[in-house]
Formats: structure tokens, C-alpha cells, sequence
């Protein structure tokens, strides 16, 4: 079991390389060269800055039983068919009872945007939404027996 970050606008890095860390799991962020993160604890990839680069390096690098920190539906459905465990920033686990619904809320908000329409963007992070992350984090490595 390693974890693996989507790291690019993700703003629970520090706190999954800290659980990972504290565990002894392997942990490697990605992101691409308009960002740059160098954790201690974790190995970064950087890839060339590009249209889902990074969620391609990702998912090539995504096995079964590795834990995939991303916000993003479209690399958290690969990385279910890969067998991997994704988690978005907020906690939330996707599995195969909610990936086609999100996906469906990403196309519809997709088609709302090229319309011309507008929609608002998320609410600013709170203490309570990294604790959730958090526990949930870890409540996955247990099921999965990792850690120390």
C-alpha cells in the first residue's frame, strides 16, 4: 500500500504526507511543473504542465490497495478500475455506488459552464472538513492494515 496525492490545487497535502508519515506508508505527490511541492516524507513527481498530465502519471502509477487523495472524478473513476482507493479532499470515499453520479454532476456542470453560465465555487475550507479528511484517512489505512 503506498498513498498517492493529486497534489495540484489540493489543500490537504501536509496532512495526508503527516498521516503517512506517522504510518510508515509510502506517499508520493504529483503535480506538474506550475506547481512545486517537496514534502518531507513523500517523493514528488513533477510532470510537464499539460491537460491531465498529471492524473495520467497518477493512474499509471495507482495499483490495488493504494489510497488516491484527489478531488478530481474523472482520476478517482480510473483509479477504482486500477483497484485503488480514492478519497476526495473532503473525505468523502468514492466507490462504485457514487462515481457515476459525480461524474454525471461533472458533465452537467461542464455543459452549464460552456454555456456561458456560471456557477460558485466551493466554500472556504474549514477545521472540521480536515478533521473529517482526517479520520477518514485513517479509518481507510486500518481497514486496509496498514501503518506501523
Amino acid at each position: 500500500m503506498k498513498i498517492l496525492i493529486d497534489a495540484d490545487g489540493c489543500p490537504v497535502v501536509d496532512i495526508t504526507v503527516e498521516i503517512a508519515r506517522a504510518k510508515n506508508i509510502p506517499c508520493i505527490i504529483f503535480c506538474d511543473t506550475a506547481h512545486h511541492f517537496e514534502r518531507s516524507g513523500a517523493v514528488t513527481i513533477t510532470v510537464s504542465k499539460g491537460a491531465d498530465s498529471v492524473d495520467f502519471a497518477l493512474v499509471n502509477k495507482a495499483e490495488s490497495g493504494d489510497i488516491v487523495v484527489t478531488q478530481d472524478f474523472g482520476l478517482a473513476a480510473m483509479c477504482l478500475a486500477r483497484g485503488a482507493i480514492p478519497i476526495s479532499q473532503n473525505g468523502m470515499v468514492y466507490n462504485d455506488n457514487n462515481i457515476n453520479g459525480l461524474l454525471m454532476q461533472r458533465h452537467m456542470a461542464k455543459k452549464i459552464r460552456m454555456s456561458g453560465g456560471r456557477l460558485s465555487g466551493p466554500a472556504k475550507r474549514t477545521k472540521e472538513q480536515d478533521a473529517e479528511f482526517s479520520a477518514q484517512l485513517n479509518e481507510i489505512i486500518d481497514k486496509l492494515g496498514g501503518g506501523k
